[in-house]
This record gives structure tokens, C-alpha cells and sequence, in this order.
């Protein structure tokens, strides 16, 4: 694939754009971070894809956890109309993002089977889900081994006896690269800045930012302090934390080697420079 891992998979660079329709002092930074990042409708649909092959039902309750301007919980409420969504994130400034553009993002019928809570996702005690997700890899923000299994079993807890515990990675060797990485999308560059990667330790320091065409730019928009985990460490991690199993879906290449979006349970990977996946684990 590339180096498309931060990228989520993203099919919307050089889309033709009016020049000069954003600049930085009337662009927000987390409508650029969803258009730049997120891909929650296909998020959706991988949902109901595992759950079918993995437990032959639907899915109908999902958790959010570090859900930022909830776009995953929202896309999900509108995915079904029995579907109900549960975000929650320590940003109080991103969860009142969020619930502000509810009424021009949801009916009111759909905005009663959402709910928004503020406080740490190790914390937050709700009723137990179907699904509890983690995508985004904010999970990466637990730098030691002791504090992922902590979560994990939270997150475990959180779930129905036949629940599923959703999450998404990253990696391949340019990875590991202090480098940046831009792409044009609608009006506006985002930047994937990886900036510093210690390899005793694992940590990275991460940041996006924006740059516009009339040359105003918004830097470092967005700060990551993470601890790089690798496919064995986070599967392994996850049965400590007492799931029974743990699937790999990895997304398969079209003619020119890049991601098509189709994602099958996987063995075995491939040694790309760059590589996003899932992880699902059975309670």
C-alpha cells in the first residue's frame, strides 16, 4: 500500500476544488481532522461484515471509546434505525464540538439513541454493548503494557457475553521513518508529520497539520504522544486481558498495489511500507 496508514484509506485527494476556498483563519480543525482522517461509514459496514462471519448476527449497541467529534457513533446511528452508539472521550472541548452539530447531523428520533459522555474511557461505567470500538489508534496513548491489558479489560467488561472488542492498527517500515507525508484533499494539505521515534523505548511523537492554498498554514493542529505497538504485541496483550481470540483483517490491493478496501481475516500480512488493519476480539 504505501505509506497509507494514517491516511484511513482515504480516495478523496486532488478532487478539484475552487483555489483559495480555505484558509487557516476560517478553516475548524476538526472538520479538516474528519475529512483528513476518518472513514466512518466504512468503519459501519466492516462492523456488520465481522459480525456476520464472526457471530452470525447483527450488531446493534456499539461503545465509541476516545470517540472525539463522534463521527463513527453518528454515521452508526443513521447505519440502522435500531442501532444505538455510546461515545466516550476526556475532551470536554471535542464532545461539545460534537453535540453542536447534532441537530444538522441527526434527526431528533436518531440524536435520543446517542449518547455522549465525558470522562476517561477506563472510567466511564456503561451499560454493556455489542460492540466496543477503538479506532483511530488513540489506544496507542497507553505507552506501557501494564495500562493496554488495564484497558483491554475494561473494554472486555463492557461487553455482552458474545461481544466483539474492535480496534484498529498501524505499521510497516516507513512507520518507524521520522518523516512527513502531505496529500491535497478538498481546498487544504494535510500533513502527517511523524516527527520523532525512539526505537529503545517504542514512543513517537506524531502531528498533523494544515496547509492552504493562499499559503496560511495551521501547525501542529493535532499532537500524538504514542507508544508505536506492533500486530503481536496488541493480539497478544488482548488475551491476556482474557478475550478467547483474536482476528486479524487485512485489506487486499488492487492492480496498482494499493488498499481496495476489501478486508478478509488474515494469517499472514504482507511487508509493505505502510499498512493499516483491524483487530477483532472475541470475548
Amino acid at each position: 500500500m504505501g505509506q497509507q496508514a494514517i491516511k484511513k484509506r482515504q480516495k478523496k485527494e486532488n478532487r478539484s476544488v475552487e483555489k483559495g476556498w480555505r484558509t487557516a483563519s476560517t478553516s475548524d480543525i476538526h472538520e479538516l481532522y474528519e475529512q483528513s482522517v476518518q472513514e466512518p461509514e466504512a468503519e459501519c459496514e466492516l462492523i456488520d461484515q465481522v459480525w456476520s462471519e464472526l457471530r452470525g448476527r447483527k450488531c446493534v449497541h456499539v461503545r465509541e471509546d476516545f470517540c472525539g467529534t463522534s463521527a463513527m457513533s453518528m454515521a452508526w446511528i443513521k447505519h440502522n434505525p435500531a442501532n444505538t452508539a455510546i461515545g466516550v472521550d476526556l475532551d470536554a472541548s471535542v464532545l461539545e464540538w460534537a453535540r453542536k452539530r447534532i441537530p444538522e447531523r441527526l434527526t431528533p428520533e436518531q440524536a435520543d439513541r446517542l449518547t455522549l459522555i465525558e470522562g476517561d474511557v477506563r472510567a466511564a461505567a456503561t451499560d454493556p454493548v455489542d460492540s466496543v470500538c477503538a479506532m483511530n489508534f488513540s489506544y496507542y496513548l497507553l505507552r506501557t503494557r501494564d495500562e493496554l491489558r488495564d484497558y483491554f479489560k475494561i473494554a472486555r467488561s463492557h461487553l455482552v457475553d458474545d461481544g466483539l472488542f474492535l480496534l484498529d492498527a498501524y505499521g510497516g517500515s516507513e512507520s518507524f521513518e521520522e518523516m512527513e507525508e502531505d496529500r491535497h484533499l478538498d481546498g487544504f494539505t494535510y500533513v502527517w508529520d511523524q516527527n520523532s521515534y525512539d526505537p529503545i523505548s517504542g514512543e513517537a511523537v506524531n502531528y498533523i497539520h494544515f496547509r492552504f492554498p493562499d499559503g496560511s498554514k495551521i501547525e501542529k493542529a493535532f499532537e500524538y504522544h504514542w507508544r508505536l505497538w506492533t500486530l503481536p504485541e496488541i493480539r497478544e496483550i488482548l488475551i491476556e486481558a482474557g478475550f478467547s481470540d483474536v482476528v486479524v483483517y487485512w485489506e487486499g490491493s488492487d492492480e496498482d498495489g494499493e488498499g481496495d478496501g476489501v478486508w478478509s481475516r488474515a494469517e499472514r500480512g504482507e511487508a509493505c511500507e505502510g499498512w493499516v488493519s483491524y483487530l477483532v476480539a472475541m470475548k
